[in-house]
């Protein structure tokens, strides 16, 4: 609660200063207000699931449990080897809420300082989601107590104190991840950067002994799904988005040369 506190007002500070010098977007003066909406939105949607849902929800939560029930062993097998761990803690470093706030920080910063709205709006966006993603795992951290893979004797059990489930890492990385991939969609590179940043920050966190697979499973599903709903709910279509990748078609002719046809541009 606290991280969710920090990088709520880190944000709300640095909109309300940019935005003195120019006048005031909407998204920012509804960002406490969308969070709100987006809290009653994901912790209601478990009642909105529909019959056709099942096709996904029941294998999905089988191959879950299947993770549950193994965890302990292949906690313990990973937990053999110690040559990945310096390198999955840096890695996982990356997946933080300062790294992360970084990252939507710089995309809000570069948008209002080259009035570019859609860079503008991943950075929004992506704070959105990274806030949801810390209320949402730090929630659930407090109601599955599990123990991490360190706690030993204890280790793996649910209910007896410990703040394994989910990773905050993996969900917050990916719930940033998936906006800045919807935000450039025509992009493939900033597509293959932002999923790719975002399962190396998963996988060090198992790598690293500091959670099961399950916890990086159920965290990157979770992020990804608040990521999206972020986007699918605030994102506003822009010229940007309309003219990407779109060709443009003009007449050219030149009376003097008797000249005539047509030029086809398209804008990367």
């Amino acid at each position: 609660m606290i991280r969710f506190i920090l990088i709520a007002l880190s944000f709300f500070i640095l909109a309300i200063t940019v935005s003195a010098q120019t006048p005031p977007r909407s998204l920012e003066r509804e960002f406490f207000k969308n969070i709100l909406k987006d809290q009653k939105a994901i912790w209601t949607a478990p009642m909105h699931l529909q019959r056709h849902n099942t096709k996904w929800v029941i294998p999905s939560s089988i191959g879950f449990m299947a993770l549950v029930t193994t965890d302990r062993i292949t906690g313990d097998e990973i937990g053999e080897f110690d040559l990945p761990l310096k390198t999955s803690r840096i890695i996982s470093n990356a997946g933080s809420v300062y790294g992360l706030g970084t990252v939507a920080g710089a995309f809000y910063l570069f948008g209002r300082s080259r009035s570019d709205d859609r860079a503008r709006e991943t950075g929004l966006l992506s704070a959105e989601a990274l806030v949801n993603s810390v209320i949402v795992e730090s929630a659930l951290k407090g109601i599955t107590q599990r123990a991490r893979p360190s706690a030993g004797v204890e280790r793996s059990e649910f209910f007896d104190g410990g703040n394994s489930f989910p990773s905050g890492h993996s969900t917050q990385a990916w719930a940033v991840a998936t906006v800045i991939a919807n935000e450039y969609p025509r992009r493939r590179v900033v597509r293959i950067a932002a999923y790719g940043a975002a399962t190396a920050v998963s996988v060090a966190r198992f790598t690293g002994q500091k959670h099961y697979l399950s916890d990086v499973v159920a965290g990157s599903a979770l992020g990804y799904a608040i990521g999206k709903y972020v986007y699918t709910t605030h994102h506003r279509s822009s010229s940007t988005d309309s003219e990407l990748w779109r060709p443009t078609i003009s007449p050219q002719f030149n009376r003097a040369k008797h000249a005539y046809g047509l030029s086809l541009t398209w804008s990367f």
